[in-house]
């Protein structure tokens, strides 16, 4: 049976090669380690060269912002999900939104060592990919709460300065390093910060 290191990789004009090449990096990253793992080792898997891999990226570290900002990108599109669905009130929304955010960010970065050391790797060279993270994250935030003011379902004067609060006070349950060190010691459980959260907006549920 043909298996993920036997299959036959498209042509390197294809135009999915650079999807192809960021999954292909991902799976080694999971496997061997973002810091093991060359760009030669990338091309093999593709049976390409590396002269190949860089056309599409100019460096191992943009690989890896790449993978990086996947990764991040599937938590923010889950987070978007579940803050607009309309079938749900604010509150409800706003604790599926952190409880979403807490299980995908631990599955992502804690659940795997070498999945961690990727991330913390991006963090430190290419901020840029996680500053577009947050800046998501606050936006999805600040939608919600300021749909959730206009509803009458939270009291707060503040929608934005209220939606930072909420994202500054949840950071130890999705940031990497954060968790890793908050893993050692006792704290609240998401739910409960969910809770705190929505005292702290004047929560008004309905029915």
């Amino acid at each position: 049976m043909t298996n993920e290191r036997t299959m036959r990789a498209p042509r390197s004009d294809a135009p999915d090669t650079r999807g192809d090449i960021l999954a292909t990096a991902h799976r080694l990253f999971r496997e061997i380690g973002y810091r093991k793992t060359t760009v030669a080792d990338i091309a093999a898997e593709l049976k390409m060269s590396p002269a190949n891999v860089y056309r599409f990226f100019d460096s191992k570290k943009s690989i890896n912002e790449g993978v990086a900002e996947r990764l991040l990108g599937e938590i923010a599109d889950a987070l978007e999900i579940e803050a607009t669905r309309p079938d749900a009130t604010a509150p409800a929304r706003l604790r599926a939104l952190l409880v979403t955010l807490s299980a995908m960010s631990e599955e992502r970065f804690l659940s795997n060592k070498r999945m961690y050391d990727m991330v913390e790797d991006a963090m430190a060279e290419s901020w840029d990919v996680c500053d577009r993270y947050v800046a998501r994250c606050d936006a999805i935030l600040i939608g919600l709460v300021r749909d959730g003011c206009a509803r009458g379902e939270f009291a707060i004067e503040d929608p934005e300065a209220g939606a930072r609060c909420v994202h500054a006070a949840v950071v130890c349950y999705c940031h990497p390093a954060m968790m890793a060190q908050s893993q050692e010691h006792p704290h609240a459980s998401i739910e409960q910060m969910a809770e705190f959260a929505l005292r702290g907006l004047g929560a008004r549920e309905r029915g």
